[in-house]
C-alpha cells in the first residue's frame, strides 16, 4: 500500500483540475458574500447559491485590466453576478477557489459576456494601447477596403473618395462580413492586402446589424489580424452606436463606412482653398522679400558710392607726393656730389704729386726718403722724384748747410744786398 504526502495529493489534485478542459475556462452565476478587500489590490470573496459555495479570487492584475470601470462595485456582498474564470485548488491551505478574471451582471446574454471577456483579455494583452495606434497618411494614393463587393458599402465608400480625393486608388479585397465564411475570409483579405507594399491605409467594414451579424468583428482571430496588419487600419463597422473589438483594436473607429471614406482622404475643395491661400500669400511673401531686398540693394550701392575715393584727387595727392620726393631726392644728390666733391678736394690736397707740381721734389734712397740734409753724405746714389718722372743724382761735396754759411759769409764781406733766413733746426 501506497503512502501519499499531503502535498502529493494537494498537487495532484491541481493538476487534475487545471488539466481539465471545463475547469480550466468556465463561466459559474451565483450571488456574492464574504468579500475581503485587502491592501494588496486583490478582491477575495464566496460565489454561493442555494446549497453550495466557491471560494473566489479576483487578482489585482485582472482586475485593473478588466474592460469595466464598474467591475469592482459589482463584487459587493448581494450582488447576483456571473463570473468568468479557471479553477484550481490553492496547494498551501487545500482550499478549492475560482481564479476570476471577468464578473458580469447576472441576466447578461451569452454573447455580451464572451464580447466583455475577450475585450478585457485584448486589452490586458496590450492590443488596445493608445500608444501603438498610427497616424494616418494625410494624402492617401492606395487604400485598401475590406468588405463585401456585393453590399452598398463598398459603392458608399468609393462614392466618398470619388467625391473628397478621387487621386487615390481604391483597392477592394472582397470577403463575407457575416456568417460562418465571414472570420477566414476577413482574415484572409488582411493576409492578401499585408502581402501589398504599396498601400496607404486600409478600411475594414459593413454595414449595421444585430450583435449576432456583426459578431465577425468581434472575432479573436480578426481583432489579431488588425493588430498585425503593416499599415493603418480604420474600423467601420455598423452604425456609431455599434461598438466593436475591431474598433478597439484599429488605429481609428468611422461610426460609419462612408464616414471612415472621409477620415482617410483630404477635401480637394479644402485642399485647393488652402492652396489658393497659400500661393496668395507665398505671392505676397515673395513680392516683400523682393522689395525688401531691393531696398538693401540700393542702400548698399549708395554706400559704395560714398565709399569711393576721389580719383582726381588721389592722383594729384600722387603728383604732389612724387614732386617732393623727386626734389628730396635731388637734394640728397647734390649733397653727396658735395660731400664726396670736398672729400675729393681734400683728398687732392694731401696728394704729394700735387705737391710735386708745385716746383718740390721727393729724394730716396732706396726705399728710405731723405728729409733732412744730416741724412746724406757725399757719394751718396740718390732719387729725385718731381712732377713728370725720377731721376737718379749722387752727393758730391759738402752737405748743403755748410755750403750755405760759406756762401753767407762771402756776400756777407760784400755787403750782401739781403739777408738769407735763419735755417730750421
Amino acid at each position: 500500500m501506497h503512502v501519499y504526502a499531503v502535498h502529493e495529493v494537494t498537487t495532484y489534485l491541481r493538476e487534475l483540475f487545471e488539466s481539465s478542459p471545463v475547469l480550466g475556462d468556465i463561466w459559474i452565476a451565483g450571488e456574492v458574500s464574504n468579500v475581503s478587500r485587502p491592501a494588496s489590490g486583490h478582491v477575495y470573496f464566496t460565489l454561493k447559491d442555494g446549497t453550495s459555495s466557491l471560494k473566489s479570487v479576483f487578482f489585482a492584475t485582472k482586475l485593473r485590466y478588466n474592460a469595466r470601470p464598474s467591475t469592482a462595485h459589482l463584487i459587493e456582498n448581494g450582488n447576483a453576478i456571473v463570473a468568468h474564470g479557471r479553477i484550481s485548488l490553492y496547494e498551501q491551505r487545500g482550499d478549492l477557489q475560482v481564479y476570476v478574471d471577468f464578473v458580469q451582471p447576472e441576466g447578461a446574454g451569452e454573447l455580451q459576456l464572451e464580447y466583455e471577456r475577450l475585450k478585457a483579455r485584448l486589452e490586458e494583452e496590450g492590443l488596445f494601447d493608445p500608444g501603438r495606434k498610427r497616424p494616418l497618411p494625410r494624402f492617401p494614393h492606395r487604400i485598401g477596403v475590406i468588405t463585401s463587393e456585393s453590399g452598398a458599402v463598398f459603392h458608399d465608400i468609393c462614392q466618398v473618395l470619388d467625391r473628397r480625393w478621387p487621386l487615390a486608388e481604391v483597392i477592394l479585397a472582397p470577403t463575407p462580413v457575416q456568417g460562418p465564411d465571414a472570420v477566414p475570409g476577413i482574415v484572409g483579405a488582411f493576409e492578401q492586402l499585408g502581402r501589398r507594399d504599396d498601400l496607404d491605409v486600409i478600411i475594414a467594414g459593413r454595414g449595421g446589424g444585430s450583435i449576432e451579424e456583426l459578431w465577425a468583428f468581434n472575432d479573436e482571430h480578426v481583432a489579431r489580424a488588425i493588430f498585425a496588419s503593416r499599415v493603418p487600419v480604420v474600423s467601420a463597422v455598423g452604425h456609431e452606436t455599434d461598438v466593436t473589438i475591431a474598433d478597439f483594436v484599429a488605429d481609428r473607429r468611422a461610426p460609419t463606412p462612408s464616414a471612415a471614406a472621409e477620415i482617410v482622404s483630404p477635401d480637394r475643395l479644402e485642399i485647393m482653398s488652402r492652396l489658393i491661400v497659400a500661393c496668395a500669400t507665398m505671392d505676397t511673401t515673395l513680392r516683400d522679400q523682393v522689395r525688401a531686398g531691393r531696398a538693401r540693394v540700393e542702400r548698399s550701392r549708395h554706400s559704395m558710392d560714398r565709399a569711393i575715393p576721389d580719383v582726381n584727387r588721389e592722383r594729384q595727392r600722387i603728383d604732389d607726393v612724387s614732386r617732393k620726393a623727386q626734389e628730396c631726392v635731388a637734394t640728397a644728390h647734390r649733397q653727396v656730389v658735395q660731400n664726396v666733391g670736398g672729400c675729393v678736394w681734400r683728398l687732392k690736397t694731401l696728394d704729394p704729386l700735387k705737391t710735386l707740381e708745385r716746383g718740390y721734389a721727393i729724394v730716396q734712397r732706396g726705399r728710405t726718403v731723405i728729409s733732412t740734409v744730416a741724412a746724406t753724405k757725399a757719394g751718396d746714389a740718390l732719387d729725385v722724384q718731381v712732377q713728370d718722372g725720377t731721376f737718379a743724382v749722387r752727393v758730391g761735396g759738402a752737405p748743403l748747410p755748410q755750403r750755405r754759411r760759406a756762401a753767407r759769409k762771402v756776400l756777407d764781406a760784400q755787403a750782401p744786398l739781403f739777408t738769407m733766413p735763419e735755417e730750421r733746426a
